[in-house]
């Protein structure tokens, strides 16, 4: 009996060697860090370089420090724009009467077809001897700008948008 209680206390205490030497590490393969050891809050952020980039927020100020909405429709028009062109008008008034307008007069223009009308917008989509184009009814510092604008946002000058201002010129005393 004494022979197989032998092996048996050496397995046991090798089993226990290990578990203690298991549970309680070995200083070879432990480094210590004082950085790890503060609170998550006091440790310093690490930004990676790629996100250290330069203050860029003025990047995308518009000139003239306003900051309007666009879809108030009350941007200034185009410089030359405002004392008349062939793709535009002004009339003194208030936008939303003189859109009212606009809208009657269109409706009274033969072969005028209004796809959509956005009043929040000024713009009114129309379809006039063929081409499609907006009316827009927008405000600035003289009164109220009356234009014709392609889909591409440009003005539109072609043989259409043109007539068709010019009847809205004579309609509204522009």
């Amino acid at each position: 009996m004494r022979l197989s209680a032998f092996p048996l206390r050496t397995v046991v205490v090798a089993l226990v060697a290990a578990a203690v030497l298991g549970t309680s590490g070995c200083s070879w393969f432990r480094k210590k860090n004082d950085l790890y050891a503060a609170s998550p809050e006091s440790r310093p952020l690490e930004v990676p370089p790629d996100l250290n980039l330069p203050d860029s927020s003025g990047a995308m100020k518009l000139p003239g420090g306003d900051a309007q909405s666009v879809s108030r429709s009350s941007l200034p028009a185009p410089a030359a724009a405002p004392t008349g062109s062939a793709n535009g008008f002004t009339v003194p008034g208030e936008r939303d009467a003189i859109f009212a307008k606009v809208g009657d007069a269109l409706a009274a223009t033969t072969g005028v077809t209004i796809a959509s009308k956005a009043q929040i917008l000024g713009t009114y989509d129309v379809d006039y001897e063929g081409s499609k184009f907006l009316v827009r009814v927008t405000k600035v510092d003289a009164g109220v700008y009356v234009s014709a604008v392609d889909p591409r946002g440009l003005p539109a000058t072609t043989e259409a948008p043109t007539k068709l201002i010019a009847a809205l010129k004579a309609a509204l005393g522009g």
